[in-house]
């Protein structure tokens, strides 16, 4: 009987997941695509074009404010701009650029890496809103802690009428923790590590490695936010700058395949390819579908959940804080997701066919994404392990996703902190962090297939009330873009007295 009551659990899980990612129901397809698609992409588009394509101009100025944010302020009541993008990207940067790609791939074509890119330019115009209105609207608490987010700015920016579509989001906000941000990040560590020493020889038990996992990851997130800002301002640069070099070794090993790659990405993008003939409608829907729901799952940019971390930071005019959570989504995205999937369109393995290849390029040679019955989980360390000699390309794989997944989690139970104390209050922050510790731990040992599933629904759960309220908040959103914020003011007061002193009104 629980075994009948699981499968209909996992089938009821799977469509409504399957409709709103994919248009699919009882595996028909209802829709050409996700219903949460067309609304990330269309409030990226409105945002882009409102903004006057903001990102794209001031992308050089970002980076610069992301150098001048290292140092900060000084004021011992925030994070400095550096660390809040950084704790923002330990949330985004996880299994997702490495597994998420390969099911993009695998399941959508070389075309869905475009739609990725698509998704994370549009992303960056959601970025710029959602952490501008974040810092504008951010409140202190009654132990000096500063709170912020979009439960935040629904609250104070469209008033206290809204405090329900508030309350859905930090909900969301605690599932999707919970599932993608938790569990599924601990599973894949362990698996990975106790995968790895297997080939070894070496029996590491689970049990074991969810003790050890649970015991950094407290000793991380017992200090709060700054401690987090700390860990994640030196553990995201460095493994991020690691993946790169690893990528790029990889690639100049590889540098005759490049312009091919680029070609099947483009020509598969809009059905141009050989190899789609006359589906070539299908192959484009499903390079959208694909590509656009890895992007999503990846950068997370309308989401609502980096907003919550540039809440944190130091930085006082909302729209520098918006650009450098513009660029989060840019070295999430158009840096290491692309890094991926170059190596995976490159990477030759004696064992896979080159027919396809044949068709999409025109080239005579293997590769690995193109073996019969690839599986997106292990495509990436397959093509690791073919494109380095030895079991160094494989361990690679292993060490990155390890640090990757282990950011997440801390950057996510942040997330979920910040979600309980706005529906519980503060004082269940301290023992949030204990019950954190043990979904990593129940996470890092138990079966996390339906988790996968679940975890669609809840992103989608924390999006959709986050892109009503940037929407309704789309004119703050405006004047922040054409004032560029509030002056930062010189005076050396800190972000704790300017909020004791003064709250922003509801616009």
């Amino acid at each position: 009987m629980l075994a009948t009551l699981y499968a209909h659990l996992e089938a009821g899980i799977q469509n409504i997941s399957g409709f709103i990612w994919g248009g699919e129901w009882n595996g028909a397809q209802v829709l050409p695509v996700g219903p949460i698609a067309v609304v990330l992409l269309g409030t990226g588009l409105f945002f882009m074009l409102r903004l006057g394509g903001r990102p794209l101009l001031r992308f050089i100025p970002a980076l610069v404010e992301v150098w001048k944010g290292r140092k900060g302020n000084g004021d011992p009541s925030a994070i400095t701009p550096f660390q809040a993008l950084s704790t923002a990207l330990s949330g985004q940067v996880g299994t997702g650029n490495i597994v998420g790609v390969a099911t993009a791939l695998t399941l959508g074509g070389p075309g869905a890496i475009f739609w990725m890119w698509v998704t994370a330019i549009f992303g960056m115009a959601l970025a710029f809103a959602e952490s501008s209105l974040a810092i504008k609207y951010r409140e202190i608490d009654e132990n000096g802690r500063i709170n912020g987010g979009p439960m935040y700015y629904i609250k104070k920016g469209l008033g206290k009428n809204w405090t329900w579509l508030a309350a859905i989001f930090c909900v969301g906000t605690l599932l999707s923790a919970t599932a993608t941000g938790g569990m599924i990040q601990a599973n894949s560590l362990t698996a990975n590590i106790h995968s790895a020493f297997s080939d070894g020889g070496i029996g590491i038990p689970l049990w074991l490695l969810g003790i050890v996992l649970a015991g950094l990851v407290f000793a991380v997130i017992v200090g709060g936010i700054k401690s987090i800002g700390r860990v994640a301002g030196s553990l995201v640069p460095a493994m991020a700058a690691l993946y790169i070099l690893a990528c790029l070794i990889i690639l100049l090993l590889n540098i005759q395949y490049i312009p091919g790659a680029f070609g099947m990405i483009f020509s598969s993008a809009f059905g141009l390819n050989q190899a789609a003939g006359g589906l070539a409608g299908y192959a484009v829907l499903s390079a959208i579908r694909f590509g656009v729901a890895r992007g999503l799952f990846s950068n997370e940019a309308g989401q609502g959940s980096a907003p919550i971390a540039h809440a944190a930071s130091q930085m006082k005019n909302p729209a520098k804080q918006g650009e450098i959570a513009m660029i989060g989504v840019f070295i999430d995205t158009m840096v290491l997701c692309t890094m991926t999937a170059l190596v995976i369109l490159t990477a030759e393995g004696s064992w896979a066919t080159a027919e396809q290849f044949k068709q999409w390029a025109g080239e005579t040679t293997t590769h690995v994404w193109m073996a019969e019955g690839s599986n997106p989980a292990t495509l990436t360390n397959q093509a690791f392990t073919d494109a380095v000699p030895g079991p160094v390309g494989g361990w690679l794989v292993t060490l990155c996703l390890t640090l990757f997944a282990f950011t997440t989690i801390i950057g996510w139970s942040y997330y979920a902190e910040q979600a309980v104390t706005f529906l519980v209050g503060e004082w269940a922050t301290k023992p949030f962090r204990y019950i954190w510790v043990v979904i990593i731990f129940i996470g890092a040992m138990a079966e996390v297939n339906i988790v996968w599933l679940f975890g669609d629904i809840a992103n989608a759960s924390m999006a959709f009330p986050n892109l009503i309220a940037i929407l309704l908040l789309s004119g703050v959103v405006y004047g922040i873009h054409k004032s560029n914020g509030d002056p930062d003011t010189a005076d050396g007061d800190s972000i704790l007295e300017d909020l004791r002193i003064k709250e922003t009104p509801a616009e």
